[in-house]
């Protein structure tokens, strides 16, 4: 049996099991069983490993006394999870997911997905992971520079991966064309995993990916230029934002990392997750594995983390308006 075929039969008597069971009756039962947390990308990609990391001490009691089990929906930049997710998952509080942003705002915007505001509520925020552009370490482009160069010499033949559509890396390749002024060619992949791999194996030129993941695989690449407003001094203090390098790209794109549960989860659940999720970010086995890992933690609570997604609703209606899109 292949290792996609066992988790999908994982994933399926998970919840074949948490249909059977009642919801919570009060939030001092909550939870009394294992949570389930859904990841919308591959295994093994930033996203993924992240989640990992921030829910492994769920099972302590200082915090929901239960574990959080991971179950991975890949496909679409997000769009397959969260579709999902957001028509599907039960409002119980023991069905919880893991949300990208911009990602999960910008597709709503540019797909007409059936999630977004309406439908997801944001709980906590645990990281930021900005888009960086990347060439494979034997690339004879040394900078951002001659990376607009190339491409304006080869309009529309340079082409870069990212992990979907309207995700955090294609906002930052839109973002690109526009201030720079060329014309490249886009191509999705179902996580950052596989966009990073296409770009090691040579099967496109340049990829925008995952801080946390390049840094990662730094050894096999050469990062370019970080898409945010300030360079990243605990992990790539020598690669330059594009905004030092007078490309006007702003933070937009940062992946902004979190827990939500569907819109109409009872107010005595999520009150639990507000409070105990950020603590929970706080553990210090989390903060040092994920600063081992190369991830930039960023947390938030419930009203801040709202907040953001409300700021970001504004400003991706407006990018991707000026766009075009």
């Amino acid at each position: 049996m292949s290792g996609d075929n066992a988790t999908t039969i994982v994933a399926a008597i998970i919840a074949l099991v948490m249909t059977a069971l009642p919801g919570p009756a009060s939030a001092q039962e909550y939870p009394s069983r294992p949570i389930m947390l859904t990841v919308a990308y591959s295994p093994g990609g930033a996203t993924d490993l992240q989640a990992r990391i921030v829910s492994q001490p769920a099972a302590d009691r200082d915090y929901f006394g239960r574990p959080m089990i991971i179950v991975n929906k890949p496909g679409a930049g997000g769009k397959v999870a969260w579709s999902w997710f957001a028509s599907r998952a039960q409002k119980t509080g023991y069905e919880v997911a893991v949300y990208n942003l911009p990602h999960v705002l910008a597709q709503s915007i540019a797909l007409n997905a059936d999630y977004g505001l309406d439908t997801l509520e944001p709980i906590a925020n645990f990281g930021a992971d900005p888009a960086v552009l990347a060439v494979s370490r034997d690339s004879s482009i040394e900078t951002v520079e001659d990376f607009i160069a190339h491409a304006k010499q080869n309009p529309g033949a340079v082409t870069i991966s990212g992990a979907g559509l309207y995700v955090g890396h294609h906002i930052a390749l839109l973002q690109l064309e526009r201030a720079a002024e060329i014309d490249l060619t886009y191509v999705p992949y179902p996580g950052a995993v596989p966009a990073l791999t296409s770009l090691i194996g040579g099967q496109v030129q340049a990829s925008f990916n995952n801080l946390s993941d390049a840094y990662r695989s730094r050894d096999r690449l050469k990062i370019l230029a970080v898409a945010d407003l300030d360079r990243d001094a605990a992990f790539l203090p020598n690669v330059p934002t594009f905004l030092e390098r007078g490309i006007d790209i702003d933070d937009s794109s940062v992946n902004f990392r979190g827990f939500m549960v569907p819109r109409g989860t009872p107010a005595e659940v999520t009150d639990v997750l507000a409070e105990r999720l950020p603590a929970m970010f706080h553990d210090e086995g989390v903060l040092r594995r994920m600063r081992e890992g190369g991830a930039s933690m960023r947390i938030m609570g419930r009203e801040e983390v709202q907040t953001l997604w409300q700021r970001h609703q504004a400003a991706l209606e407006a990018l991707l308006a000026d766009l075009g899109e």
